[in-house]
């Protein structure tokens, strides 16, 4: 069943009252990567209003907020590096090079490590958050994309879009330890809250693929919309949310609904041009999704299941991520990146990796 996504070809009216009995449900901020435009961004998420924006980092494909709520990781596709930047002082805490066209970055949740995936090397870097070195890297399968740690942060799981499988790293050896087939270009995962499954969107076969934890056992497969990129769990384990991005010839418009507890589809919501990234805050009421080739992020109140506002950011805005932390209105900065943080990056042809409209 397709569910009207409200906001979405709605009277003016309307939109701005829901837009106005949203003020204040949910407190924190949501940081936005624009990957053509080369910015971050942040929103109020108690006003959905832009509060300001970071500039200076080449080609950021995805940003991830750590777990003190405090410090936020992006990486540059372009130059191949990580940076940890404080978001209240708006400065560079430091930045580590990885390997070549780092798409996602993920932190413990204990904040010990932060992991990229290197989509031109099929690795992974391991970086020690305390010192800002890189202490390993790690074999991956074609195309390492996507990642997330397993809640009990004992598992890296990655899903590999120029592949098959999924890897999965052990945290405590910084090893990979299996590679679990599920299907064509798996693009992102997401954990159940207790860890007991982990699900991956299948670019490739419109599908998403669940996967047993224990067993590192593909168990089953469902379909979704056209070219399903990143997904994301619900709190409560009710829902999980898939960004159907289409390509750019024929962008996807919704984000699909699956029921975990009998993992059938339950509906779709249209979202905006080219779904992409989500993100649901830690309350479970809005899930955030960057609408790659609308340049917006919707705001999906997830009781109604209804777009309650639209908030423009920047060009191709890919990955997103929720702190609960409220970052005061500000001047737009460009970061002051140190000397040397691309020293001698690792030289990769046109055309590889992701250009930001892909995945």
């Amino acid at each position: 069943m397709a569910i009207n996504g409200g906001g979405e070809g709605g009277e003016d009216s309307e939109r701005d009252i829901a837009v106005a009995g949203h003020t204040g449900m949910v407190t924190g901020t949501v940081w936005v990567a624009n990957e053509e435009a080369g910015t971050l961004t942040a929103i109020d998420a108690a006003t959905n209003q832009v509060v300001t924006s970071l500039e200076g980092i080449e080609g950021p494909h995805n940003v991830q907020i750590g777990p003190d709520g405090a410090t936020l990781w992006t990486v540059s596709g372009h130059d191949s590096f990580a940076a940890m930047i404080d978001t209240t002082s708006m400065q560079v805490h430091g930045t580590v090079p990885t390997g070549g066209s780092p798409a996602h970055v993920v932190v413990t949740p204990d904040g010990a490590t932060a992991y990229t995936t290197n989509a031109e090397d099929e690795t992974v870097t391991a970086i020690d958050t305390a010192t800002m070195k890189s202490v390993a890297t790690i074999p991956a399968g074609a195309g390492p994309h996507g990642l997330r740690p397993s809640p009990d942060g004992r598992w890296i799981y990655v899903a590999n879009v120029a592949g098959t499988t999924l890897s999965v790293i052990d945290t405590s050896t910084n090893t990979l330890v299996d590679d679990i087939t599920v299907g064509e270009s798996p693009a992102q995962v997401a954990f159940s809250p207790d860890g007991r499954f982990v699900y991956a969107s299948l670019n490739g076969q419109d599908a998403v693929a669940k996967v047993d934890v224990a067993r590192r056992r593909l168990v089953d497969t469902l379909k979704v919309g056209d070219g399903p990129i990143q997904t994301f769990v619900t709190p409560d384990n009710q829902y999980l949310l898939v960004a159907n991005q289409g390509d750019e010839r024929d962008p996807g418009t919704t984000v699909s609904l699956i029921d975990l507890a009998s993992f059938t589809l339950a509906g779709e919501v249209e979202t905006g041009e080219g779904a992409h990234g989500i993100v649901v805050d830690p309350s479970g009421r809005h899930a955030y999704i960057t609408n790659l080739y609308g340049n917006d992020v919707a705001v999906l109140d997830l009781d109604t299941l209804t777009v309650v506002a639209r908030i423009p950011v920047g060009a191709k805005p890919n990955g997103i991520s929720f702190s609960p932390v409220t970052t005061a209105e500000q001047p737009a900065t460009t970061l002051d990146l140190p000397a040397g943080h691309a020293t001698e990056p690792a030289e990769h042809s046109e055309g590889t990796g992701h250009d930001g409209g892909a995945h």
